[in-house]
Order: structure tokens, then sequence, then C-alpha cells
């Protein structure tokens, strides 16, 4: 595989997994006992800490990505594994 299709991969991975830990940590104004701002939304976040949503999302798309290429590269699952109805009955693939 290419140096560009695992950079690819692993910024796809990283993006899924950032929006996977957004809400983790989070606390309202109300669940941190904090006074809210008039006219801001009950459910903003009192400790957002973007460094820390980053952080864990390096971190988890890292593994995550690793995991990817360690299959591709091994062949643990494939699309003959994922293949739970089978071929359908009378289906000619037209070869041979």
């Amino acid at each position: 595989m290419r140096w560009y299709s695992i950079l690819a991969i692993y910024f796809l991975v990283w993006v899924v997994c950032a929006f996977i830990v957004l809400p983790f940590g989070i606390q309202t104004h109300d669940e941190a006992g904090r006074d809210k701002i008039p006219g801001q939304a009950d459910s903003a976040p009192a400790n957002f800490r973007p460094l820390k949503v980053v952080l864990r999302a390096t971190v988890l798309s890292l593994i995550i990505s690793v995991l990817i290429m360690l299959n591709y590269n091994e062949g643990w699952i494939t699309r003959e594994n994922l293949d739970v109805f089978g071929e359908p009955a009378g289906f000619s693939s037209g070869v041979g």
C-alpha cells in the first residue's frame, strides 16, 4: 500500500474517531454547577477542551489504522468472510 493511501485512511479514521470521542467528559453548565450566560443554550458545554479531543482522537485513530493496515497485509478478514448470504441461487458469473 502506498504512503498516501495510508495517510488518507488515517485521516478518514481520525475524523470518525474525533466525532466518537467528542462527547466524552463534557458537562453542561447545570452539571458543572456554573452560571449560564443569558441567551446561552442549555446544552452548551461548560468544560470543552479541544486539545483533549484531538489527543484522544489521534490515539484511537492510530490504533484503528494500525489494525486496518495489519488486516490488509495479513488478510485476517476478507470479503469472503463478510459474505453472509452466499451466492444467489441460479447465479452465473458468466466466466467459464
